[in-house]
């Protein structure tokens, strides 16, 4: 019985190491400053993890002060890891459409420059399929003040982020609150969101 018991134990603790392995699905989103995009799903309902890092460039493993010259055609891009049984892509659209200035090409809030263009990376035929939709669902609905120039491409490589990006609103909560107010973040948010 004791043997039962603990090969059950470790049954049950496996599904948790996969959790974090690639099998999982995942979502890639930029939208300017990944600390703000990380936050928006960090604690999302089934939402596993949401990693800081880079994507979209053609520099392998680019650092943070390689992006942040827009030389490197990276963009700031947060990978989302969610559990499908508890969400769903169309939800974590949801999501990142309202964290985002879908109307700004060349950046977002205070941050300028090509590594802060929003962008979707899809990873599926079916991820690129949602992406469409809801973007034709927003310029149809007439929630949006302006046109939306967020792109939608094919995923490309993923590189996280120094360390000292992740969990960067969680672990330096007055430091970034400090940069969300004086970036007027929100009040941007709300101005284009009729």
């Amino acid at each position: 019985m004791r043997a039962i018991s603990l090969a059950l134990t470790l049954a049950m603790l496996a599904p948790a190491a996969s959790i974090a392995a690639d099998d999982q699905p995942y979502a890639i989103f930029a939208g300017g400053c990944f600390w703000s995009i990380e936050k928006a799903f960090d604690h999302a309902p089934g939402v596993i993890s949401a990693v800081s890092g880079y994507s979209g460039g053609t520099v392998a493993d680019p650092s943070y002060d390689q992006v942040t010259t827009g030389r490197t055609g990276h963009v700031e891009a947060v990978k989302v890891t969610y559990d499908p049984a508890r969400t769903s892509y169309a939800q974590l659209l949801e999501i990142y459409w309202h964290q985002v200035d879908l109307t700004n090409a060349e950046g977002q809030f205070c941050d300028y420059g090509s590594q802060y263009r929003s962008e979707i990376f899809y990873v599926t035929p079916e991820q690129k399929a949602e992406a469409e939709e809801t973007e034709r669902a927003l310029a149809r609905s007439g929630k949006v003040n302006g046109e939306i120039v967020t792109q939608i491409r094919a995923e490309s490589a993923f590189y996280p982020a120094e360390e000292y990006h992740q969990n960067f609103a969680d672990k330096n909560p007055d430091y970034y609150q400090r940069y969300r107010i004086g970036c007027r973040r929100d009040e941007r948010l709300a101005a284009i969101w009729k």
